[in-house]
């Protein structure tokens, strides 16, 4: 299942998006607060729990800088995904946005890709909220 979030301009250069991103504890400024809670995070991985009680678990794969950032599920997660964190250059700004690759069956993908979906574009509006 791929899940691409709304794409956003956010009023920072690339390089400073990035170096934030780059440190997983600063993922937490793009989360609904509301609908997560048990947060753990280091500067390359984090997980956290989600109402219904799944956690969700991930970590840093690598960096195309400043670019792109990759992220993998680890075994606490429910299913196996990579998350990719894109990045642009826009003048003085940056575009950005995320791509979800989720392996699931159908059943699950009807229970979560909304949820989703919902989830990544709430983070990147956050970013660019982050930097306003």
């Amino acid at each position: 299942m791929i899940i691409e979030s709304n794409k956003v301009i956010v009023n920072k250069d690339i390089n400073t998006v990035f170096a934030f991103l780059k440190d997983s504890n600063n993922i937490q400024h793009l989360m609904p607060l509301d609908k997560i809670s048990n947060w753990k995070s280091d500067e390359s991985s984090c997980s956290f729990k989600v109402q219904g009680g799944i956690i969700i678990s991930f970590s840093q794969l690598g960096f195309e800088e400043p670019k792109k950032i990759f992220l993998v599920s680890e075994k606490k997660s429910p299913f196996p995904f990579k998350l990719t964190i894109f990045f642009k250059q826009k003048q003085e700004k940056t575009e950005g946005y995320l791509l979800f690759d989720g392996e699931v069956n159908y059943f699950l993908k009807m229970m979560i890709e909304v949820p989703l979906t919902h989830l990544f574009n709430s983070m990147t509006e956050k970013l660019q909220t982050y930097y306003s």
